[in-house]
């Protein structure tokens, strides 16, 4: 079967998806993004598939969002199955309600946020696709409720965590534990939070901070100089070095006040750590079990995430028990497995 993916960057870990897609022998596969890269990306920039295409276009600001506009637009009506992975821009909204009015095809997206009227008109086409592809069980429970009409499936971020598995777990040799936060240093992600709920753990722990400076000096400044000493701030790594860093940590912590899925968790899994994620985290709620390989705490309460880290320094025991259930889940988790999911969706849609 043809099928195509419409996307707005190539991004690595939607990337490694693809490829396993792609070596599928029932799919011809083609994936068209939107653009090249974001503005402001840090990722290294990768050579194409030859099943990936960059559009000719350009972005308008509209508030905080950029909306595309492409052109000259893929044949998507030479397709048996089209997937949309992005909904604000304007080459999506102009596919999706005219060239894919009459051909099967899926939304494949995290939860929505709720935006008002406007959120409403631009995602109305949704209530006609023939499937909702949700990222994760967060995003499900929601478009089931808001968008009843169309087939429903469940398929999250899958990426490649062999280099993750590869490597040795961390091995403590001073008593102390290590956590690791990877990510942009920006309120959203609440950095803010895991500092304050650093602080409060004494020098029994450390602190490895992995990702874009964003926000970070100004977050740190408050901090007494003998916390500070005990956090480490790598930089930004790009995707290949990140096994490295997650290497060297005992528990991976994700504490965002909201984040639609959170690839670093499928990361943390093929790490082998344990993992402490706030509530409003979508990965969460499908990698990581109470009590069995982590614990999740109320978005926004740095004194619940304190103790949740707590936990791992009463009981440091834990890093290596969860940590071994959180690796062992990881082998289920490739992209292998994401591709055969999207195999069956396609298979369901054409012969219905």
């Amino acid at each position: 079967m043809k099928a195509a993916f419409v996307s707005v960057v190539p991004s690595p870990y939607q990337r490694d998806l693809f490829r396993a897609l792609a070596q599928r022998p029932e799919v011809d596969l083609s994936v068209f993004y939107l653009e090249a890269a974001a503005p402001d990306s840090p990722w290294p920039e990768k050579t194409l598939e030859p099943y990936e295409k960059i559009m000719r276009g350009f972005w308008l600001p509209v508030g905080s969002a950029r909306c595309h506009v492409n052109w000259p637009l893929p044949k998507l009506e030479d397709f048996d199955v089209v997937v949309m992975n992005t909904l604000m821009s304007f080459t999506a909204q102009w596919l999706m309600r005219t060239t894919l009015r009459h051909k099967p095809w899926f939304f494949w997206g995290e939860r929505l946020g709720r935006g008002g009227k406007m959120h409403e008109r631009l995602s109305e086409p949704l209530h006609r696709a023939t499937g909702i592809a949700a990222i994760g069980t967060f995003a499900d429970e929601d478009y089931r409720a808001r968008f009843p009409e169309p087939q429903h499936f469940r398929i999250p971020y899958f990426c490649d965590l062999d280099p993750f598995l590869a490597l040795p777990r961390h091995t403590r040799t001073n008593g102390q534990v290590v956590f690791l936060f990877c990510g942009q240093m920006i309120a959203r992600k609440g950095v803010d939070l895991l500092l304050e709920a650093f602080q409060r753990l004494g020098g029994a722990a450390r602190l490895l901070l992995v990702g874009r400076e964003a926000e970070l000096p100004q977050l740190l400044a408050p901090l007494p100089a003998a916390v500070r000493d005990r956090i480490i701030y790598a930089g930004f790594q790009a995707p290949e070095e990140l096994p490295h860093f997650f290497a060297q940590a005992d528990v991976f912590v994700l504490p965002s006040r909201y984040d639609g899925w959170g690839v670093v968790v499928n990361q943390a899994l093929g790490a082998g750590l344990p993992i402490v994620c706030s509530d409003m985290v979508g990965a969460g709620r499908d990698l990581v079990e109470e009590e069995i390989n982590g614990l999740r705490f109320p978005a926004g309460d740095a004194a619940a995430l304190a103790e949740k880290m707590q936990r791992f320094i009463v009981q440091p025991s834990l890093c290596e028990s969860w940590g071994q259930v959180s690796r062992r889940r990881a082998r289920h988790w490739t992209p292998a497995a994401g591709a055969a999911k999207w195999v069956d969706v396609f298979q369901t849609a054409l012969q219905s």
